[in-house]
């Protein structure tokens, strides 16, 4: 078993319920075992530590999404492969993203996790969408507040009707198939 000499960032974008941290979940130990150092930015645990200081206008989103594209471009260039998933609601911050990586010479992987809207609100898995339904939030992306979905991805996934292993596999043929693992 070698040590990946190469660090990437896998950026999976996609609303809250699509999979993202699933399969991020379930794609880290099974890249470890073959080797690679794994990392992992949840967005929901940035936002606890790194990103508490923003709120959820689209210059605080666009901000947030910059700032862990920022850590994740330097764990990566330091041959850690960053799974980074994150809603990620706007192209104009994913974009910014990836010209940094671009920029820096540093490997970036979008998947889109695009599960629809309807199959997000029936896993509902914080309850965010029985918030919103009930009138008790608002904002919430792709619902009432936008979620631009990428025309660059490298990979569209949706999750309906795919078991976990089919998703983390099609993950993994990409970042194969790029020479990153």
């Amino acid at each position: 078993m070698s040590t990946s000499s190469t660090g990437a960032t896998i950026w999976l974008t996609g609303l809250s319920g699509a999979g993202k941290s699933t399969i991020t979940e379930a794609l880290a130990p099974r890249l470890r075992a073959a080797g690679h150092r794994v990392d992992i930015l949840d967005g929901d645990e940035v936002r606890q530590v790194l990103t508490a200081d923003l709120g959820f206008s689209r210059e605080d989103r666009i901000t947030n999404v910059r700032r862990i594209g920022y850590v994740a471009e330097v764990l990566s260039r330091n041959d850690v492969l960053t799974l980074v998933p994150v809603i990620a609601p706007y192209a104009e911050a994913r974009d910014s993203v990836r010209e940094r990586h671009e920029k820096a010479g540093t490997p970036f992987v979008l998947i889109h996790v695009a599960t629809s809207v309807e199959v997000c609100a029936e896993r509902d898995v914080k309850g965010l969408y029985a918030k919103q339904k009930a009138g008790q939030m608002t904002g919430l992306t792709g619902v009432d507040d936008p979620y631009e979905e990428p025309t660059n991805a490298d990979l569209r996934l949706d999750t309906a009707g795919r078991s976990l292993d089919e998703s983390v596999d099609a993950v993994w043929a990409v970042l194969s198939a790029r020479g990153l693992i």
